[in-house]
């Protein structure tokens, strides 16, 4: 394809290219193989994120009305020790091979920068990106800036059915559905499993409620495990699935967004309790697959309970990491 790389529009992406970034994204998605589609509802959640600051964390790349590349940094609002700002972007298979990545990985530096001067001047400052492991000319795009691998996280999938292993909620703990009357609990749960967890930290107010108004996430399919005798919760997990993947893969997946165990409750069959009741009611509600992320290094040993709960890997991502 012939263009003149020069002709080319840089600018802050609006509210209004939520279209031209969800066909950029499935463009990828056919190369790339991140397992993600998007319809430009899904995009549109994304540009209106309450925390992200598009005139100073985004860049897009423009050829005429259409979207060629973009790169987009998002800070941390709460941070202690490192703020780790993590930078997105790609190119459209079209455009690629003529610079556009490396320039817009750079942009994705230099913003990620202003926005750590602006919020957390005081910390040292960790750039993150991550990709598919597969993924060679990203890799060495990253390696070319300074940028190491700190971080493997597995993508597992899990087929439903007679691969479901049943496992009963712990002596004296019950299961909830998400509700209003429950909500703070489970951020509050989400918050304090969270703390140990590498990059990990709280999640604001302000961010939860855009989290929880999209339009994947299936509250019917989120739970809660509480303590019947003390009224204290000590599990929760949120279950999100999109219309833009089953409608491009035919496969309607289940993902376990968000698991997290209070800390005082760990090794005590929690986790393998609310999986197993998810993988349940997914089945029961008509879905053919569940997923999860996980990290390959967490604390809890998540790799080995999703294995016994009968998880596989389907692919590896790599988080990429340049102290700046």
């Amino acid at each position: 394809m012939t263009f003149d790389l020069a002709s080319l529009a840089r600018r802050p992406i609006t509210a209004t290219d939520s279209a031209a970034l969800a066909e950029r994204l499935n463009a990828i998605e056919v190369v790339d193989v991140l397992g993600e589609y998007y319809s430009e509802e899904d995009t549109t959640d994304q540009i209106n994120a309450p925390l992200l600051d598009l005139e100073r964390g985004t860049v897009g790349v423009f050829d005429g009305d259409r979207m060629v590349g973009y790169s987009s940094a998002a800070h941390k609002p709460l941070a202690e020790e490192v703020h780790r700002v993590v930078v997105s972007g790609g190119v459209h298979p079209d455009y690629r091979r003529r610079g556009i990545g490396a320039e817009l990985l750079a942009a994705g530096i230099a913003s990620a920068k202003t926005l750590h001067t602006i919020h957390h001047p005081g910390l040292p400052l960790a750039v993150d990106v991550q990709n598919n492991a597969l993924n060679d000319r990203a890799r060495a795009c990253y390696q070319a800036v300074g940028m190491t691998p700190v971080r493997w996280y597995s993508h597992m999938r899990h087929p439903l059915g007679a691969a479901i292993v049943d496992v009963p909620p712990p002596d004296g703990l019950v299961f909830e559905g998400y509700s209003a009357d429950n909500d703070a609990e489970f951020l509050a749960v989400r918050n304090e499993a969270f703390l140990d967890r590498w990059g990990g930290g709280a999640t604001p107010q302000e961010q939860w409620r855009a989290f929880l108004g999209w339009p994947a996430f299936r509250r019917a399919l989120s739970f809660l495990l509480r303590d019947a005798d003390s009224g204290v919760a000590v599990g929760m997990l949120l279950t999100y699935s999109w219309d833009a993947d089953t409608e491009a893969t035919g496969v309607r997946d289940a993902h376990f967004m968000t698991i997290g165990t209070h800390r005082a409750y760990r090794k005590r069959g929690v986790a393998s309790a609310l999986i197993s009741h998810a993988l349940r009611s997914a089945q029961d509600d008509g879905f053919d697959r569940a997923s999860i992320e996980v990290d390959a290094d967490s604390p809890t040993g998540a790799n080995g309970l999703y294995e016994r709960a009968g998880f596989t890997v389907a692919r590896t991502e790599v988080r990429y990491t340049l102290n700046a």
